[in-house]
């Protein structure tokens, strides 16, 4: 997928665990561990805005667009 996820890097720049994360947007800690690890298919823009306020950064901070290799011919 070309649409990379960098919650631990805000993590670790925040000094945040995933528990604290799960607890302060209010998803749990299966959805959060599906989320940072690249597997989700979708996120809702409430849960966006949540993680944001949480970790207090933008989007821009969390999502990174990385072409795959099909898309760099």
């Amino acid at each position: 997928m070309a649409i990379i996820i960098n919650i631990d890097v805000m993590l670790a720049k925040r000094k945040m665990s995933v528990t604290e994360l799960s607890e302060r947007v209010g998803i749990t800690m299966a959805n959060l561990s599906i989320l940072k690890n690249g597997k989700a298919k979708a996120i809702r823009v409430s849960t966006l805005d949540a993680v944001c306020k949480a970790l207090d950064c933008q989007p821009g901070d969390i999502l990174e667009y990385q072409p795959d290799e099909d898309d760099r011919e």
